[in-house]
């Protein structure tokens, strides 16, 4: 006898094209376990729907008019005491407005060019909160974007256990937490508290913000 099925995660959508978006509906509801619940073409409508919906993913192009993703992502963040997990939609892995977008609570990115099954995939991990998407190149652009070498180090930087810096260390370079396990000989259970730990001493939402931080915090010292 099987248990209740769970619900579909809910999805909305905000993008200024209606083929993107429409695209974007046809690959996620081909799936179970998706439903998209709504569409916006500006970041002024996504907000006040997004408020209104309360879905668990929204899928947010960076560049809209009247108010863009980074605008709405700050807002939409700020304003819900529940938010939902939001995924800056892209064409370019390199562009400040994705950084600025991740700095202000994003987290994660995808490309528009993504196959079906990687945006599928990215929607449900996100969701799940338990890693980090595309870290590699989460890394890459918080090297390029971030600003020069800090003049200090951040305060939450000595707070952490020599443990607890090793796994900031781990995650920056984009490790599964059954990956950690296994390199720092403990047991994933072990991880979870540690990467709570540091989320909470970074004052990060999600490892995304986690990885910004060890950049921006002067955590990971990088050439200018």
């Amino acid at each position: 006898m099987t248990g209740p099925s769970r619900p579909p995660l809910r999805i909305v959508l905000c993008d200024d094209e209606r083929m993107v978006r429409t695209a974007l509906r046809v690959i996620l509801e081909a799936e179970p376990d998706l439903e998209v619940v709504g569409e916006a073409a500006t970041g002024a409508e996504a907000v006040p729907l997004v408020r209104s919906l309360a879905p668990d993913v929204v899928l947010m192009d960076v560049r809209m008019p009247e108010i863009d993703g980074i605008r709405a992502t700050e807002k939409i963040l700020a304003t819900m005491s529940e938010p939902p997990r939001i995924v800056v939609v892209t064409t370019f892995e390199n562009d400040a407005y994705v950084y600025d977008a991740l700095r202000a609570g994003a987290s994660g990115f995808l490309l528009k060019r993504a196959d079906p099954d990687e945006l599928v995939g990215a929607v449900r991990l996100v969701a799940r909160g338990d890693s980090l998407l595309f870290p590699a190149a989460v890394r890459a652009l918080a090297a390029a974007q971030a600003p020069g070498t800090p003049p200090g180090v951040a305060p939450w930087v000595s707070r952490l256990t020599e443990r607890e810096a090793d796994v900031l260390r781990l995650m920056t370079t984009g490790l599964s937490n059954h990956e950690m396990s296994e390199r720092l000989g403990v047991g994933p259970q072990t991880i979870k508290t540690y990467v709570a730990a540091v989320l909470a001493k970074t004052g990060s939402r999600d490892r995304t913000q986690a990885v910004i931080a060890a950049y921006e915090g002067g955590f990971i010292m990088r050439k200018s």
